[in-house]
């Protein structure tokens, strides 16, 4: 049984590449594209066992997409139960532009999930019993929006601890069941609030609400390069990420999910663990493609994130 397992209803294959420069009918010659395992919750596995956690993924797979998907997780050793679907995996890709910096994010939706395989992914992590369960990402066709609040379900049955990283119609249905952090980032935040959220005191207010409710335990708010907040009954700190020049924004949010979970699963405190996931953010910043970030470098970047309480 591992001790952290993740949840990933709508996992992909991230593909990563770039040019001089992007151009509408040019036949645009690409470097050497680099294929990584993806999706929210495979994410947050990934970095969780470069860090040395004891994780375990769960996730649907299907067509020759998936066997391509079972690969790449067996080549970083990371511990899957894979749900096998009918359906195609999907594929993500990303293009960075070498003349400018900018890069170029596409995300194609998934093929629908049949019943019996989003209902496995939810038996399958009630059968794990885990310390602690992430469900990170969207949701594909087919499956309801209730699905992460049935998993909190499961959590709470199990006495696990429930963090999930989702946004729109999943994510305020799981609040409304209950969940122990939720980590959205300011655009999500303004969604699911309906509010614009104009200034800091404004997003302490609107994370304080939810907290207040009794329905979340934490608000993790990321706010890109202004850093990130954490909001609890006891305390609301405001990080400012050490400062690094960008070269990739794939996969920061997941990687400062992973550090955090990793942290607290290693029995740090939450400030410190918020510290952990601020540097592992901004480490996955400085990485090409969908790399991640790598424990080195987050743990070199921990003593330049500063925090402050209010």
């Amino acid at each position: 049984m591992a001790q952290i397992v993740t949840l990933t209803p709508n996992p992909a294959i991230d593909l990563s590449t770039s040019v001089d420069r992007i151009a509408p009918t040019l036949k645009l010659r690409c470097a050497q594209p680099r294929r990584d395992p993806g999706g929210g919750g495979v994410n947050v596995a990934r970095l969780i066992k470069r860090f040395g956690g004891d994780v375990e993924a769960v996730l649907p797979v299907g067509g020759f997409t998936g066997e391509l998907l079972r690969r790449l997780l067996e080549r970083e050793e990371i511990p899957s139960r894979l749900i096998r679907a009918e359906a195609d995996t999907r594929e993500d890709f990303s293009v960075s532009e070498r003349s400018t910096g900018s890069q170029y994010r596409f995300v194609l939706p998934g093929e629908p999930l049949r019943d019996l395989e989003w209902r496995e992914c939810l038996r399958t992590i009630a059968a794990a019993k885990p310390q602690f369960i992430v469900g990170s990402g969207s949701l594909p066709p087919g499956v309801p929006e209730d699905f992460y609040a049935q998993a909190a379900a499961i959590a709470r049955g199990q006495g696990a601890k429930f963090f999930l990283d989702t946004s729109g119609p999943p994510l305020a249905a799981a609040i409304e069941y209950g969940v122990d952090m939720i980590k959205p980032n300011l655009r999500e935040m303004r969604e699911l609030t309906g509010a614009a959220l104009l200034g800091e005191q404004d997003w302490i207010i609107a994370a304080r609400r939810y907290v207040a409710s009794g329905k979340v335990g934490a608000v993790a708010l990321s706010l890109g390069h202004l850093g990130a907040m954490l909001i609890t009954r006891d305390q609301t700190l405001r990080a400012l990420p050490p400062p690094i020049k960008p070269i990739s924004s794939v996969g920061a949010g997941d990687s400062f999910l992973g550090a955090v979970v990793y942290s607290l699963a290693k029995g740090k405190t939450l400030a410190d663990a918020f510290r952990l996931g601020v540097a592992a953010g901004s480490a996955a910043l400085i990485q090409e493609g969908t790399a991640l970030c790598s424990p080195a470098d987050a743990y070199r970047l921990v003593s330049e994130v500063s925090i402050t309480a209010f």
